[in-house]
């Protein structure tokens, strides 16, 4: 008879979630997964299976995570205010110790996707996401008039989407508030 597990796997999923974010799926060691879940290795593979299995597991735990976080700001309140929120966090949450090694789906589409097709699906996926996000927020504000812009909604949502990995990453860099916020009205100024 198996050994009924002894660990909340959402609890463990969010600590090995961590360690990649922080140190990128190459970097992470089984005994790095191991300190930080406080798993043994034949536990931890027992039940995510190995390393990369455990990596996409925690990845699409991010992953949801960060969907549910866009959609509560994209979907509730005035149209473009719920956009701009949407881009000022990036740059207030780099500040944040949960959020200070960027958007993992952004790491990853550099560390892992030109090389992991799973990997690759699911950064497109994201992109996807915040695109269709993105597009209805604006054309709710098209409706309620905070979008002036007479440009298809969904070249708009293109355009930010594009915009927001070079955001992260020069937030990342280390750009100065200043810098950031002059990006971001050069940006914003695509909804008027």
């Amino acid at each position: 008879m198996a050994r009924p597990r002894e660990f909340d796997a959402a609890e463990v999923l969010h600590k090995a979630m961590g360690v990649f974010w922080h140190k990128g799926y190459e970097s992470t060691s089984v005994v790095d997964l191991v300190e930080a879940t406080g798993l043994g290795k034949s536990s931890l593979y027992g039940a995510f299976g190995g390393k990369h299995e455990l990596f996409l597991a925690a990845f699409d735990a991010y992953r949801n995570d960060r969907v549910r976080d866009m959609r509560n700001i994209l979907e509730h309140g005035p149209a473009r205010h719920s956009i701009e929120t949407f881009f000022r966090m990036i740059v207030t949450d780099a500040h944040s110790p949960q959020f200070s090694n960027g958007c993992m789906s952004i790491n990853q589409a550099v560390e892992m996707a030109p090389r992991d097709p799973e990997v690759r699906q699911r950064v497109q996926a994201d992109f996807q996401h915040i695109e269709d996000a993105l597009r209805r927020a604006i054309e709710r504000g098209k409706r309620d008039g905070s979008v002036k812009s007479s440009k298809p909604a969904r070249d708009i949502a293109q355009l930010l989407v594009v915009a927001f990995p070079g955001l992260q990453v020069m937030v990342r860099a280390g750009y100065d508030n200043e810098r950031l916020n002059d990006a971001l009205r050069l940006l914003f100024s695509n909804l008027d």
